[in-house]
């Protein structure tokens, strides 16, 4: 698998700068970091091309020790390998033959305030996501208490309002309306597509922009899913648990199971309400308490004494 994505939006996602924006358009095969040490004194065997790769201070001190000469020659063969970037970590600026060579070879170079490691991991964080399974799924996407819930359910069942309701008690806001789900190792990660970030739809009101409506507290920009939780139209036929179904129901979302539970929608019903208690039973339950479980061995003691 490959993707591309313009340098622009690498700078800005990961809060770099650009020092040459190379073809304007990074593609990346791989989500692994190199250190290009020993490619910058003429030693390739095993050099993978298809990494980023990050040069640190002590790179950088040794491509300022180098012969004008040299240095052409050397970072020359570096940049012929078809790398899909360089990042200069601890805010590095590279010698001005090294730009030079980049913008013949048009390949991108970046600049980052951060360590080798950090800009390494958040390197890795970022191709690795995009080179995930992913899938597109209609519903909104809340960080409820810490757990990641995604509301699914028919277009007007009141998902936005029960999300917009939420918010306004504090909790964030990760998705609205189009999740997409990327499958991350044995983990589910939900973030928004790019363009509808931080905005909702209400209807009989229109688009609005929650990071200004309740701050930058109230969006987060992803978030793994813990809990899948389905609001339904309530039916009188339909079957609903009182007490709690006696196994757990799951959905599979990209090959993974998750934790589902059924809300049915009625008039007058504070979704909100019951939505953060689901998610505060979903904790509950993570931490090794089972409530119903817990109800079903008290009913079950009482039953004992009163027959004794």
């Amino acid at each position: 698998m490959s993707i591309c994505v313009r340098a622009e939006e690498l700078a800005r996602e990961l809060e770099m700068d650009i020092l040459e924006p190379g073809k304007g358009t990074i593609c990346f095969h791989s989500p692994e970091i190199s250190r290009p040490g020993l490619q910058l004194t003429g030693f390739y065997d095993h050099f993978d091309p298809h990494r980023v790769q990050v040069i640190g201070n002590a790179e950088m001190y040794y491509l300022y020790s180098l012969k004008e000469d040299s240095l052409r020659e050397r970072i020359g063969r570096f940049l012929e390998t078809e790398i899909p970037c360089v990042v200069c970590a601890r805010g590095k600026t590279p010698p001005d033959i090294v730009l030079a060579c980049a913008r013949e070879k048009k390949v991108a170079f970046f600049r980052t305030h951060l360590n080798t490691d950090q800009a390494g991991h958040a390197l890795n964080s970022f191709i690795a996501a995009r080179l995930s399974r992913q899938v597109l799924t209609h519903g909104v996407l809340m960080d409820i208490f810490g757990v990641g819930v995604l509301l699914r359910g028919e277009s007007g069942v009141g998902k936005s309002e029960t999300a917009l309701e939420l918010i306004r008690a504090g909790q964030r806001l990760v998705a609205d309306d189009v999740v997409e789900v990327s499958r991350i190792g044995d983990k589910l990660v939900g973030r928004a597509p790019e363009r509808i970030r931080h905005f909702m739809e209400v209807r009989g009101i229109g688009i609005v922009d929650v990071r200004y409506l309740y701050g930058v507290g109230a969006v987060l920009p992803e978030k793994e899913i813990d809990l899948v939780i389905d609001l339904k139209n309530y039916d009188d036929k339909d079957q609903y648990f009182r007490l709690g179904p006696e196994q757990e129901r799951k959905v599979d979302i990209l090959g993974i199971p998750l934790p589902n539970t059924v809300i049915p929608v009625s008039p007058g019903r504070n979704l909100a309400i019951v939505v953060e208690v689901a998610a505060r039973n979903f904790r509950l339950k993570r931490m090794g308490y089972d409530t119903a479980a817990q109800f079903d061995s008290s009913f079950l003691r009482g039953d004992e004494q009163r027959s004794k």
